[in-house]
Order: structure tokens, then C-alpha cells, then sequence
């Protein structure tokens, strides 16, 4: 069995993915094929702007480029955000297309090095040339092949077919996953056991605070999740409900995300929700009512906390339309609580007030979505998928904080 890895040196995640998947084709005794591609050719195929980030509001970039100096922290990487990052890196990848199978993952690792630890211009060829002197390639001359060209436009276009719309993309058989965070589910795919945690000591006084909002499905994954996490590491749970789509309006992100998506990555995340509902072993539906109107549901989350399980449950779980008062009243009643007292209490002026304070706390955090997680009002997280993080956090993990060339203005 192949796994195939995809990937441009001009991606931090992938840098960080590269360090590891050795380590699980030696341990699933499964052959790894070195895959170069050209980021921004898939980028441009899938219909997707050429720097992902420029499309970014302030807080999501933020948080993107944080999140990468945190993985690294986490799998001992060591990388240095650059500030002439994205550089070019279509150059450096046809040398690396070049190579033959032998010399690639050493020359990769070289590459990548030069790029997220010696911050080198792996665009200049005379930098090129020397890095590439010891494997024997002439990297003025490999970029001059027209052969060499066409094979990295042919892996390009191989990546696009199986779905691929940035890197790492890992593809094993018919599967594709795409993120160095995804490991974990190609792990799950050849039936190794999950890696050993890091950190597995207990906070002291910590308090993890979750926004939320029922309109996402990543929220509904994120809670079926966040008490047990609070309980195991000895946290404070604090549930903050705010509406999701004022946060968006005020930061400047389409209501819709997904709508915005190209095909691929639309696709590719009804995939994604499915097996992350597999890992954590809850029931998910993708709702045929999405996207809901969630204003009446939050609001009674502030009024009574302890029916947010059943709202979420009956929106993700059992199709249920969250949108609609009966609907709403019925979920309610069916759960134990008094439906109809809950829904005439949406209208205290106190709980809209507190709804609305709510949304301006989260985005004061940094919060750019939901859910997200904020471990002693310091480390935010955001997303489901950074749930790992938010424990290892709350178990005695000290994330890095950005330097200079980490924020963004």
C-alpha cells in the first residue's frame, strides 16, 4: 500500500506535516511517495485567490499564522515564521520534481529548512544552485527542462483530480485528507492506534470558556466534547452562546462561509464532518434545514444552559429546523424543560442585552468563528479541530506566543 503526500515548500503545515508522517508509513510498514506540486496552480484550478490570506479578515489570519508556530511547538518543529513569506516557490519545486525518488526526501527537507528555519529566498537561484550542489542537480538547468516543467504541471493537475485544494494533501487508495491536522484520520484509515498525548497532567485553576453557536456544525462536534475536556484536565467550563453571523458581519466574513468555498473544499467538508462525527463517536446529520436562524435558540441557552445539548442534538443529530419557535418548543418539552416559559423568557430585554454582549466579548477575544476556545482569557483556539490543543493547553502546555513577524496588522 501507497500513502502519496502532496505538497509545495512554501507551506508552513505541510513543512510541520513532513517532519511526521514518516514516523506512521514506518510504523504502518506502508510505501510513501513524495509528491511536488505547485500550491498556487492548485489554488488557481479550484478557483481559489492566489494568497489565501489576503482574503483572510484580521482575526482568522491571525490565528492561521498562530496556529502554525503552535503545531510546530506541539510535534517539535522548529520554524520561523518569515515576514517575506509567501515567496516564490516554483523554482525550488522543479528541482525537487527533478530529483529522483531517492534523493527527494532529503533535498525536501533541505528546502523546506532553507525556507522555515534559515529564512533563505529559495526563489534565487544562486541560492538554489548551492542548496542543490550536494544532490548533484543543477537547479539552473532543471528549470530550463521542459520535461521537468510538464512533471511538475502533471503532478499539479493529479493532486486537483483527487481532490486536492491545498497542501498537505494525503491520499490513501480512494481516501484523501487534506491538513497536517488530519493526521490523526489517516492514522484511524490503516488501523493504527491514536499517538500517545504529550501533556497529561491536570490544570490547576484553569478556565476554558466556549463560544458557540447552533448554527454550526463544528460547534455541535466542538460540545459534544468541551465538558468531558473540562472534566478529565479539572477546568472551569464556562458556555458563552453569542450569534455567530453579527460576529461575521462586524469582522468582515461572508454570512455563509461555506458558500464562498470552490467545489472542492465544499465537497471535501461534508467528508471531513462525517469522519470527525466518526472520531468522536456522536451522531451527526448534516442539516437539510441549513443554515439556521439561531437568534430564539441562543437566547435560550443564555435563559436555561442546561438544554444546550438538546438543542444542539436535535439540529445535528435528528434534522431538526432550530429555526422555528415550534419546532423549537417541541425539542424542549421532549427534553424536560417548559418550552413554551423558555421561549416567552427570549424576550427579556436582559437576555437579548446579554446575547448581544456576549457576540462584542467573543470578538474582542479574537474569536473569527465558532466554536472557539479561550483557555485563561490568554490562548485562543479556534475550530473543533483544535480541541488536542485546547486540552494540551489546560493540561500544562504553554503555546507560543506570535513575535513581531507573527502579527498581523
Amino acid at each position: 500500500m501507497t500513502l502519496s503526500f502532496f505538497f509545495d515548500v512554501v507551506c508552513p503545515f505541510a513543512y510541520i506535516a513532513s517532519q511526521r508522517v514518516r514516523a506512521l508509513a514506518v510504523e504502518a510498514d506502508l510505501k510513501l511517495e513524495w509528491v511536488p506540486i505547485l500550491l498556487g496552480g492548485v489554488l488557481r484550478d479550484v478557483g481559489s485567490p492566489q494568497r489565501p490570506m489576503d482574503a483572510m479578515n484580521a482575526s482568522k489570519a491571525q490565528l492561521t499564522i498562530l496556529d502554525a508556530a503552535r503545531q510546530a511547538d506541539l510535534h517539535g518543529v522548529e520554524l520561523h515564521y518569515t515576514e517575506a513569506h509567501p515567496r516564490r516557490s516554483v523554482e525550488a519545486m522543479r528541482v525537487l520534481a527533478a530529483a529522483n525518488s531517492a534523493q527527494r526526501p532529503a533535498l525536501m527537507d533541505v528546502l523546506f529548512r532553507a525556507y522555515w528555519v534559515d529564512d533563505l529566498d529559495i526563489s534565487d537561484l544562486d541560492v538554489l544552485q548551492r542548496l542543490c550542489a550536494p544532490y548533484g542537480i543543477d537547479a539552473r538547468a532543471v528549470n530550463r527542462d521542459v520535461k521537468v516543467r510538464q512533471q511538475l504541471f502533471d503532478n499539479t493537475t493529479r493532486a486537483v483530480s483527487l481532490g486536492a485544494f491545498g497542501v498537505p494533501w494525503f491520499q490513501l487508495g480512494d481516501r484523501g485528507w487534506w491538513g497536517g491536522d488530519r493526521i490523526h484520520l489517516v492514522r484511524a484509515a490503516l488501523g493504527l492506534p491514536p499517538e500517545v498525548a504529550q501533556y497529561s497532567g491536570q490544570s490547576s485553576g484553569k478556565i476554558v470558556t466556549f463560544y458557540h453557536d447552533f448554527s454550526s456544525p463544528f460547534s455541535y462536534l466542538a460540545s459534544t466534547q468541551i465538558e468531558r475536556i473540562a472534566a478529565e484536565t479539572g477546568a472551569e467550563l464556562e458556555r458563552v452562546p453569542f450569534l455567530l453571523g453579527a460576529l461575521f458581519k462586524s469582522i468582515g466574513t461572508p454570512l455563509i462561509p461555506i458558500q464562498t468555498f470552490p467545489k472542492a473544499r465544499r465537497d471535501y467538508q461534508g467528508t471531513d464532518l462525517d469522519d470527525w462525527s466518526t472520531w468522536w463517536q456522536v451522531p451527526f446529520q448534516f442539516s437539510t434545514n441549513f443554515p439556521f436562524r439561531t437568534v430564539t435558540a441562543l437566547r435560550v441557552a443564555i435563559a436555561e444552559p442546561k438544554c444546550t445539548d438538546a438543542i444542539y442534538k436535535a439540529g445535528w443529530a435528528n434534522d431538526r429546523d432550530l429555526s422555528s419557535p415550534d419546532v423549537l418548543r417541541c425539542v424542549l418539552d421532549e427534553a424536560g424543560f417548559d418550552g413554551q416559559a423558555l421561549l416567552e423568557q427570549t424576550q427579556d430585554p436582559a437576555i437579548k442585552q446579554q446575547l448581544f454582549a456576549n457576540t462584542q466579548r467573543a470578538q474582542a477575544a479574537g474569536a473569527c468563528g465558532a466554536p472557539t476556545c479561550v483557555v485563561d482569557d490568554t490562548h485562543v483556539f479556534w475550530g473543533q479541530d483544535r480541541l488536542g490543543q485546547v486540552e494540551s493547553a489546560l493540561r500544562g502546555w504553554q503555546p507560543p506566543w506570535p513575535n513581531h513577524s507573527l502579527v498581523v496588522q
